[in-house]
């Protein structure tokens, strides 16, 4: 008789093969199961052939091949599918049984469905998986949540199959209760948009303002990649500048218009409803939005023409060493109001997010790992009441340093007719938080006075709210106070 298997994954497409291979390779016996069995025969003589995989051509045969408690991890499409799947599961699942959610599921949906299967007896997990395909083979992030009873059965295959960083430690630990592990990777993934827009908006002031080819600039990204900016997105965008095909970049053969999964925009969305200022976040899902209107640029692009044209005649190393002080100081304020987001959902969901523990799971595997990272555990750790990463002194004096080249780089831009919307959403947002009185008493004068909406009062205590008649025409009734 063959031996039982440590965990059972369904599902075969690229991350859930790689994920069973790293699991194997760690010294897991695994069952794989697919839907479309054919699938599952492909992999198991291809691929897993002579390794410690086992192959399932239905539902029973996988859950009959499993240790106990039973460990079933679905690596399927996010939604309905894993509604589906947890349906057919459950009959065949004895009390203490796991499933787990290794998909980019939407993290309201994993609350619902931790409710639901523990409610059937049985214990379920929420986590996120970052790395992509390399990753998921040689060792992702991974951000477990849900029911906590499960993490001790789970941990040594998780913590064994992650990204190791220098020590030696697992970018893997338990984050949460409920959906609190796909709302951490879904904060990762908001801060990987936001990476990525601002590295774009970095090449596009290379390649149009100072008129550098791809080659140059994979020079300056090698040279970025091997100091502070040291980052697996940095690493990639060097080597993409670098790859030719029939002897041209490719990178100049690649159509202007950029998709998306959703996990970005839910993050924008998730930040409105708390309240949240995830600005430079957002604009870079909303970049990707105007990226797609590809045939209404291209004709605006010739009714529109009014605009200066790209031209720079100052120092051009001067500019380069903006432009990398820009990156630096745009991407630690991304960082910052990611922290900020899930310091608050941490507070309006109950959860205890450990907050340089998620930096430690961010350091390796996944797609924003970088040096700074690092850094943000140290803040944390010294002090996990750090109500903003730009307040912890190491970030402080960081951005300090930093900020008057992202003001130079986004002033540059705006005079040459380059859009830069998270470059600038990133300095708006440093000149906002640093601003002790905003223009807001303006506004919230305009609110009492069209609304009766009230305002507080600088010479009052806080909490005390006024309304004035400003046209001696409205009366003393006001509206409810306003929220903030």
């Amino acid at each position: 008789m063959a031996a039982l298997s440590d965990i059972g994954v369904i599902g075969l497409a690229v991350m859930g093969e790689n994920l069973i291979l790293n699991m194997e390779s760690k010294g897991f016996q695994v069952t794989a199961y697919n839907r479309t069995v054919d699938k599952v025969d492909n992999f198991v003589n291809g691929r897993a052939k002579g390794k410690n995989i086992t192959g399932a051509h239905s539902i029973e045969e996988l859950i009959g091949s499993l240790k106990s408690p039973r460990k079933v991890m679905l690596m399927v499409k996010a939604g309905k599918p894993v509604d589906d799947f947890i349906e057919l599961l459950i009959p065949h699942l004895d009390k203490g049984d796991i499933i787990i959610d290794g998909g980019n599921s939407h993290f309201p949906d994993t609350e619902r469905r931790v409710n639901y299967v523990e409610s059937k007896g049985l214990r379920y997990i929420g986590t996120g998986v970052s790395g992509g395909e390399e990753g998921a083979l040689l060792g992702p992030s991974i951000m477990p949540g849900g029911s906590k009873e499960a993490w001790e059965e789970v941990k040594p295959i998780f913590q064994g199959i992650a990204a190791k960083v220098d020590d030696g430690a697992p970018c893997c630990d338990w984050v949460g209760d409920g959906g609190a592990g796909h709302f951490v990777k879904m904060v990762h993934n908001g801060i990987e948009y936001g990476d990525m827009q601002l590295i774009c908006e970095i090449y596009q002031l290379m390649k149009d303002v100072l008129g550098m080819n791809a080659d140059e600039m994979h020079e300056i990204f090698k040279e970025w990649n091997e100091g502070e900016l040291d980052s697996y997105l940095i690493e990639i965008t060097r080597d993409i500048l670098a790859y030719k095909e029939d002897g041209t970049p490719i990178i100049d053969k690649i159509l202007d218009t950029a998709g998306q999964k959703g996990t970005g925009k839910w993050t924008g969305t998730v930040a409105l409803e708390l309240g949240i200022p995830l600005t430079l976040i957002t604009e870079s899902v909303f970049a990707r939005c105007l990226s797609a209107l590809k045939d209404e640029r291209v004709a605006a692009s010739k009714v529109l023409t009014a605009g200066p044209k790209p031209s720079f005649d100052g120092d051009k190393k001067q500019f380069i060493d903006q432009l990398r002080d820009a990156l630096y100081a745009a991407k630690v304020i991304s960082y910052a109001q990611g922290y900020q987001m899930m310091r608050s959902a941490a507070k309006e969901y109950g959860w205890e997010l450990n907050y340089g523990n998620i930096a430690l799971m961010w350091r390796g595997g996944c797609i924003i790992r970088s040096r700074f990272l690092g850094n943000i555990k140290e803040a944390f750790d010294n002090n996990p009441d750090l109500t903003n990463l730009l307040l912890d002194p190491y970030f402080a004096e960081k951005i300090q340093a930093c900020q008057d080249g992202l003001r130079k780089v986004t002033a540059t831009a705006m005079l040459n007719g380059i859009p830069v919307p998270c470059l600038s959403a990133g300095i708006n947002y440093y000149d906002g938080y640093r601003t002790e009185r905003l223009p807001a008493n303006l506004l919230q004068a305009q609110r009492d006075y069209f609304g009766a909406h009230t305002y507080e009062r600088l010479d009052q205590p806080r909490g005390k709210y006024f309304h004035t008649n400003w046209t001696g025409r409205g009366g003393e009734t006001s509206s409810t106070s306003y929220g903030v």
